[in-house]
């Protein structure tokens, strides 16, 4: 499985990210915000973390307008995978590949520890290595998490089963203790908590691993 990477200014997650892939057996590629083509054979988009372009305007709002994420369009088009996470979710909702967008967090806090999170959907290449309703751990580190979304697309989102994680009590003040999303194909997945950051014991907890794993098994086995 071929996973590319993309690179903001401003990323600061994106070797923890790669480093992620790697470990679950994924071919990994770091692509440059500047690049206008993915590598070739690539099946997963990777958006990760941190403060892209300062977070100036709306968090993502710039990323989303570079030359990169024109080929990350066309490979949503296509039917690719994506996974944006933090950073990378807000990218994704400035681009439209998922619904709704993130805010500034209730508490007007920067927030940096672990949270409970429920496993809402199983149903995804994403999530398959996991039981529905299974309760997790992983870090969150984000000043604007808050999930926001129109009541409609809340309830479109519950009914076709495309929360793919909540938090067991919302951190952020998120809508329905949204913590992320799926598109309507479960081709992509955009979530505020880190999994890449759970993906080693001496981290202090593994709980990611199976996102990762679950993710590069069925890629590969495509």
């Amino acid at each position: 499985m071929r996973a590319a990477v993309l690179v903001f200014p401003g990323s600061n997650c994106d070797r923890d990210l790669a480093v992620a892939l790697r470990a679950a057996g994924a071919q990994v590629e770091m692509v440059w915000h500047k690049d206008t083509v993915l590598p070739e054979g690539t099946d997963l988009v990777a958006l990760p973390g941190g403060f892209s372009y300062g977070d100036y305007l709306r968090c993502g709002a710039i990323a989303a307008q570079s030359p990169i994420c024109g080929a990350v369009a066309r490979h949503a088009e296509r039917g690719g995978y994506a996974l944006g996470i933090c950073n990378g979710f807000q990218v994704l909702t400035e681009m439209r590949l998922l619904p709704g967008a993130l805010m500034r967090n209730a508490g007007i806090t920067f927030l940096c520890r672990t949270e409970r999170l429920i496993v809402r959907s199983a149903d995804s290449d994403f999530t398959r290595g996991y039981a529905q309703g299974q309760d997790i751990a992983l870090p969150v580190a984000h000043h604007d998490g808050n999930y926001a979304a129109s009541e409609d697309d809340l309830d479109r989102l519950e009914g076709e089963d495309r929360v793919a994680f909540a938090y067991a009590e919302t951190p952020n003040g998120s809508a329905r203790d949204i913590a992320g999303v799926l598109s309507e194909n479960r081709r992509i997945l955009g979530l505020m908590p880190h999994p890449e950051r759970a993906v080693d014991a001496a981290h202090g907890g593994t709980d990611g691993q199976a996102l990762f794993r679950a993710l590069v098994g069925a890629l590969a086995d495509a």
